[in-house]
């Protein structure tokens, strides 16, 4: 992902030029003279006639369902997001999963391609993205509000496009921990009784990776080597202060971590969410490591609902989708064209978790995927091969 374009989304301080609404359709006509649409083949819609909104929507409610996976209904609001599209279209959402990883993701497209109960569509880390689209598994297609999404966001044919993203961040539970930590560095202090955990393997999840980038940048390595990251966690480990799960609320509420690395958005509406939390969870971006990232989309190309999944995509990058997307705290991908516009809800965007505004570092797609390549040599045998 390019610097500069995404820093600028992030802040929300780019804007972009008209819609885009050029259609390229898989559209015959038989010699009855009615329209037939193979919507696999839709790269995206027309103003009107046989592949336009009208028509895509009436296609959707007649394949009746959409297969989504890995979206916990906590995760950026994707359970409000989840339940007002299947209200305002019809369409019945059957949703999987909901705690897998990137990799389950990917891994349920190719184990499951031809069955009904199929993925249609994905949100994963770029990295899984650029694999997958390199296996074959996506569908070009691009979204009405195309021109919205900088170009350092999105593959320019439209095979993925970045949705949502935020800051590496750094929560803790100050009831339980004497002194937060608010670095990196902080967080390798003995005899604290820190219980640090992140959200997954990073070698299967885009969150978990973060986190080792960040502890790279805080560990006198850089995104360009992520093996200070893997160096770190070895030795946050050794000082028995990490612990090796899938860390997010229930492990809080369990008391099996009471400090967890990742995004904030996410601590700020998973885990100050719970009940007594609001108060006690403190989120910090590391004053070490200010890092940030989004999440991508992408249809599958084998999606048993193709209609109903470019139906969803163009829902999520609605002004609708975007702001139900700024509820769940993260930072939509079209939120700088929204701001310019006077088309983000103000209430939503004062409640965003503060963000740095200077010395923030942007992973590159060829970052992520060479981070991703350093971490599946090292950390099972440096760190952990548990979850």
């Amino acid at each position: 992902m390019a610097s500069k374009k995404m820093r600028a989304a992030l802040a929300a301080g780019m804007t972009s030029a008209s819609l885009l609404a050029v259609a390229v359709s898989g559209s015959v006509a038989p010699a009855s003279g009615a329209t037939s649409v193979n919507w696999a083949k839709v790269k995206t819609l027309s103003a009107s006639g046989p592949t336009s909104m009208k028509a895509l929507i009436a296609a959707a409610k007649k394949e009746g369902k959409l297969n989504v996976i890995a979206l916990p209904a906590n995760w950026a609001n994707y359970g409000n997001i989840i339940s007002t599209f299947a209200k305002k279209y019809g369409i019945k959402v059957n949703s999987v999963n909901p705690d897998g990883s990137s990799q389950d993701e990917i891994n349920a497209l190719i184990a499951d391609k031809g069955r009904s109960t199929a993925p249609d569509v994905i949100d994963v880390g770029t990295n899984f993205a650029i694999t997958a689209q390199g296996k074959g598994l996506l569908a070009p297609y691009k979204v009405a509000t195309w021109s919205r999404i900088p170009a350092a966001l999105k593959q320019g044919a439209g095979y993925w496009f970045d949705d949502y993203g935020g800051f590496v961040a750094i929560g803790c539970d100050s009831s339980v921990v004497k002194k937060c930590p608010t670095s990196f560095k902080q967080m390798l202090q003995k005899g604290q009784g820190y219980k640090i955990g992140i959200n997954n393997n990073p070698t299967a999840s885009s969150s978990a990776l973060a986190a080792v980038m960040a502890a790279a940048i805080a560990n006198k390595g850089s995104l360009n080597n992520v093996k200070a990251g893997v160096d770190y966690f070895q030795t946050l480990n050794k000082a028995g202060n990490f612990v090796p799960t899938v860390a997010g609320p229930s492990t809080v509420q369990s008391g099996a971590t009471n400090i967890i690395i990742w995004w904030d958005y996410l601590q700020a509406s998973e885990i100050n969410a719970l009940p007594g939390y609001k108060g006690k969870w403190k989120v910090v971006i590391p004053s070490d490591a200010a890092m940030a990232e989004y999440y991508t989309q992408a249809i599958s190309s084998s999606a048993p609902d193709p209609a109903a999944a470019r139906l969803w995509e163009e829902f999520l990058y609605s002004n609708q989708g975007q702001n139900l997307w700024l509820a769940g705290m993260a930072r939509p991908v079209e939120l700088a064209y929204m701001t310019a516009h006077h088309l983000a809800n103000p209430t939503l965007l004062a409640a965003l978790p503060k963000a740095p505004t200077t010395g923030v570092q942007y992973p590159t797609q060829a970052q992520i995927t060479k981070a991703g390549n350093v971490v599946a040599t090292y950390w099972p045998t440096e760190v952990t091969s548990g979850p």
